[in-house]
């Protein structure tokens, strides 16, 4: 069984621009690939390019059936198709930039399965789902796609400290950490007031830096942070989630990027689809196992998003009431709240 600390190095080296093999396959990151890097990955011939589904639809490069992307998509390399060109292909910052040369041909994927692993990983890692296959690797960080798919679902998440915390809305608060071995990230629950009998009115809130920190205008984290931290202090007894799964799972600097793309004119839900991510790439099994730690498997769930209820429901804890969240409303998010509701499914 390969070892979960074995995810982080191989995190580690794909945002370093070092090969990592999966499965025996070697794959370099687009994103953190340099010339010399490169170079040698292709010292035996050049290695394809591996594209998510919703990339490679996005640029015309896949086949789409009922709106859906296909899985990844592999990408031969031309001559033409040296770093800048893939970059160009990975990174929609550069759509208008660099119009694509092509024409493209594309190859059936071999272990397709250990591709999307892959995939997952560079999003673990914060990285474009971009990925150059199968070339010379030398010297990695050998993981496997069971381990990748252990580590995005925190399978060994687990109380790592807890200590008392009076907050603002609460002067008895207690906040507790968990931590996985395969993610440098620790989720924290913060529990507020006393168990009555009753299950506790549960909030899981993932990480926003922009909107809890900054002060955002263009989402309703921050509000809704502070709203749900009120909620249940006034409830008398409740647990709030606080999940390092930035950018709906993407990270912070892929978060950025659909910003961006969202002052082009694309809504929430095209920018990340065009970023090469799904509308969602957040896992609740992980808010699961944060509850079930803390003896909880029936709560009263603060949300607007019917696929937290769902993916908590998944994984065996009960969810016996949805509470409405409704709070930070303002011009500069208009446009993402429609989405949310429209396209998202979001009962706001």
């Amino acid at each position: 069984m390969t070892d979960p600390r074995e995810i982080a190095r191989a995190i580690d080296a794909m945002r370093r621009g070092w090969p990592v093999s999966v499965d025996g396959t070697a794959f370099l990151a687009v994103e953190t690939a340099t010339e010399e890097g490169l170079a040698r990955f292709d010292s035996n011939g050049p290695a394809d390019l591996i594209l998510s589904g919703h990339r490679a639809a996005t640029l015309k490069l896949a086949n789409q059936r009922d709106g859906v992307p296909t899985g990844p998509v592999r990408i031969v390399r031309a001559p033409w198709l040296d770093l800048a060109g893939a970059a160009a292909v990975a990174d929609p910052a550069l759509d208008l930039k660099e119009p694509l040369k092509g024409p493209f041909r594309t190859a059936p994927v071999e272990g397709p399965e250990t591709a999307a692993a892959a995939l997952t990983l560079a999003r673990l890692a914060g990285l474009l789902p971009a990925l150059f296959i199968g070339g010379a690797a030398g010297e990695t960080i050998a993981v496997s796609a069971q381990a990748i798919a252990a580590a995005a679902r925190a399978d060994d998440l687990r109380i790592v400290s807890r200590a008392r915390l009076p907050i603002r809305r609460s002067e008895k608060a207690e906040i507790v950490a968990f931590r996985s071995a395969g993610d440098s990230a620790e989720h924290v629950a913060l529990l507020i007031g006393q168990p009555g009998g009753t299950p506790p009115l549960v909030r899981l809130h993932s990480e926003c830096l922009t909107g809890d920190v900054f002060g955002s205008l263009k989402c309703d984290c921050g509000p809704q942070l502070e709203d749900s931290l009120a909620a249940i202090a006034a409830a008398g007894w409740g647990i709030f989630l606080y999940l390092r799964q930035e950018g709906r799972g993407i990270g912070l600097v892929n978060k950025l990027r659909a910003y961006a793309l969202q002052d082009q004119g694309f809504d929430t839900v095209d920018a990340n689809i065009r970023i090469g991510f799904g509308d969602d790439e957040r896992d609740f099994a992980v808010a699961a196992r944060m509850l079930k730690a803390l003896s909880q498997d029936k709560v009263r769930l603060l949300t607007n998003n019917p696929a937290k209820a769902a993916g908590l429901q998944r994984e065996g804890i009960e969810v016996v009431e949805r509470v409405p969240l409704l709070s930070g409303a303002n011009p500069h998010n208009r446009a993402y709240l429609d989405a949310k509701k429209r396209r998202s499914g979001h009962h706001l």
